[in-house]
């Protein structure tokens, strides 16, 4: 019998808590720009029994997710796969956001699309960020979920210029995107048997972003947690959480969607009582 694969893609705070929850029994695959953060979360997987695989991956380039993909096959049936690799406002400017968090989700949807076992299950981490995106017109919505990935960061909408400078407007544009991408993709990987679905967390304790509390956005987004629920930030544990129940068993009836998982903060700042 093959191995089960389970592909995680970003291992910072919320890949590796994912990678931790669901991977037990499987083969991981970790795959990181970031060769340090990658070995890192390696060893500590390793050190708790994982069976663990790791490879750089350049998520904007098609050659760089092609390769990590072929890599995941050859080790097994790809039962799983998670996205958590992006880039936040304070991080990076427009085109790099663009080409990180927009460009290469779509990437791995489409490289790890053609490779995925029957039954598999993809998820990609977004962020509630996308939910604050104002309706866009339905040819550019239409095209965004489904121009090739290749040409997205040449349409007229993906321009950088069109963002003035704004890192974050542009990363709400991405996440925005993402939601469009997955629920496209959903019928493209159902040809394998297999569905993929997305999460849009709210502020959560890692290392990113406790880096955008502490930014310019900061202020805005300790309203919105004082306006939640919650009433606190999140937990790379409550991402994991969401995560294996959308990649599991109980979640085989869900695909092409979002799961919004804030604390109710958007539901806190656009319906306040």
């Amino acid at each position: 019998m093959a191995d089960q694969v389970v592909v995680v893609i970003g291992t910072g705070g919320m890949g590796e808590a994912i990678a931790r929850r669901v991977g037990s029994g499987t083969h991981l695959l970790l795959a990181d720009f970031d060769a340090g953060v990658l070995e890192a979360a390696a060893a500590r997987l390793s050190g708790e029994g994982q069976r663990v695989t790791t490879q750089l991956v350049d998520v904007t380039s098609r050659e760089s997710v092609a390769a990590l993909a072929k890599t995941a096959a050859g080790l097994g049936d790809v039962a799983k796969v998670v996205h958590t690799a992006g880039l936040s406002p304070v991080q990076a400017p427009v085109a790099a956001i663009l080409a990180v968090d927009l460009l290469g989700v779509a990437l791995v949807l489409d490289e790890f699309g053609t490779i995925v076992a029957e039954g598999a299950a993809g998820l990609v981490i977004s962020s509630m960020a996308g939910h604050h995106m104002p309706a866009l017109p339905p040819e550019d919505a239409a095209l965004l979920a489904t121009a090739p990935a290749d040409d997205l960061l040449s349409l007229p909408l993906t321009d950088p210029a069109k963002f003035a400078g704004n890192s974050g407007f542009a990363y709400v544009f991405a996440k925005h995107a993402n939601h469009l991408r997955v629920r496209a993709a959903s019928s493209t990987w159902s040809r394998r048997g297999a569905r993929v679905n997305s999460i849009s967390p709210g502020v959560i304790a890692t290392p990113m972003g406790m880096e955008e509390l502490s930014g310019d956005s900061g202020d805005n987004m300790r309203a919105m947690i004082a306006a939640s629920n919650a009433k606190r930030v999140g937990t790379p544990e409550d991402i994991a959480t969401a995560a294996a129940f959308l990649l599991g068993p109980d979640a085989t009836f869900i695909s092409g969607t979002d799961l919004l998982v804030d604390g109710g903060a958007t539901a806190g700042v656009t319906t306040p009582v």
